[in-house]
């Protein structure tokens, strides 16, 4: 009887914790809505209900789908000391995952696509561009979920430790995308951000394949490095050549899976000049499965 007792209190206790996270996250996840508007200086229900934006609704979707990604990493499962200590540390990793997205999607516009004004040509219903913008921060949010779970406690160090992560993961999308862009541009004799301004939807599909496989790379580096706050900075550098390892890895991996999966078919011409968009998610979905299984054979 006394078991069952203790087994109820625990599982009550257990159940409160629960609820804190899962309140915080829905809070979070309406404040990427709500941050959206603000920083875009939106009406988001005009856009989303009124002019019926479908580019718009994508974009939100992918900051929604990143937030949701990035909190799954601050859900443990442990219990805290008490519901003050849950709440403030799953309010406080929930709060810099929420702005280490919205930094990344800064960084990504201002660096890895700064030809475009994404804004303007979401808001104008660019299908193209709300892809890739979906997916750069759905990428962002993936290295910030396995930083959060890769770091313990909560204290300056793991603060560092995560921004660190991230701007590893940022240069890493950067690099990605500069060499995406070479390919391209040295194939067609057009850029690749003028053709996504054209509303090329299967280049962007490609494109995203590359980034979320990208920043899954970046995550199946961590991996091979255990968190030691009084080692950080040797533990981030670790991280970092094993990410270009990794990096290198999947590109050579995907380019053989990708001829050996579509073979007979001339990828290029499919995607970048008949715009075949299923040739491009059967792209997108060989470089998602080569990086998944990267990720589980380095865990």
């Amino acid at each position: 009887m006394n078991e069952l007792i203790s087994t109820l209190e625990h599982s009550g206790s257990l159940a409160t914790y629960l609820l804190i996270d899962m309140a915080v996250a829905i809070i979070l996840l309406a404040g990427m809505r709500f941050t959206m508007g603000l920083i875009g200086r939106v009406d988001t229900n005009d856009e989303l209900a009124i002019k019926d934006n479908f580019a718009y609704g994508i974009s939100m979707a992918g900051g929604v789908t990143a937030m949701g990604i990035a909190l799954s990493g601050a859900i443990t499962g442990e219990l805290a000391g008490s519901y003050t200590i849950e709440f403030i540390g799953m309010f406080s990793y929930g709060l810099m995952a929420l702005i280490l997205i919205k930094a990344g999607r800064y960084i990504h516009d201002k660096f890895a696509l700064p030809d475009l004004d994404k804004e303007a040509l979401i808001l104008n219903r660019n299908i193209s561009v709300s892809i890739v913008d979906a997916a750069s921060v759905i990428a962002t949010a993936i290295v910030v979920r396995a930083s959060l779970i890769w770091v313990d406690g909560l204290d300056i160090n793991t603060f560092i430790a995560i921004i660190m992560a991230w701007i590893v993961s940022q240069i890493m999308l950067i690099l990605i995308t500069r060499i995406f862009e070479w390919q391209f541009s040295r194939h067609n004799g057009i850029t690749f951000q003028a053709t996504l301004e054209g509303g090329q939807v299967a280049l962007a599909i490609r494109y995203a394949g590359y980034l979320i496989s990208t920043a899954m790379s970046v995550t199946a580096a961590s991996y091979f490095i255990e968190f030691n706050m009084y080692n950080l900075w040797d533990g981030i550098i670790q991280w970092t050549v094993m990410s270009v390892i990794l990096m290198i890895s999947l590109t050579l991996l995907t380019t053989v899976a990708k001829f050996i999966v579509l073979w007979g078919i001339n990828r290029r011409v499919e995607v970048e000049d008949q715009e075949n968009i299923g040739i491009a998610i059967i792209e997108l979905a060989t470089s998602f499965a080569i990086a998944l299984l990267l990720m589980s054979l380095m865990s």
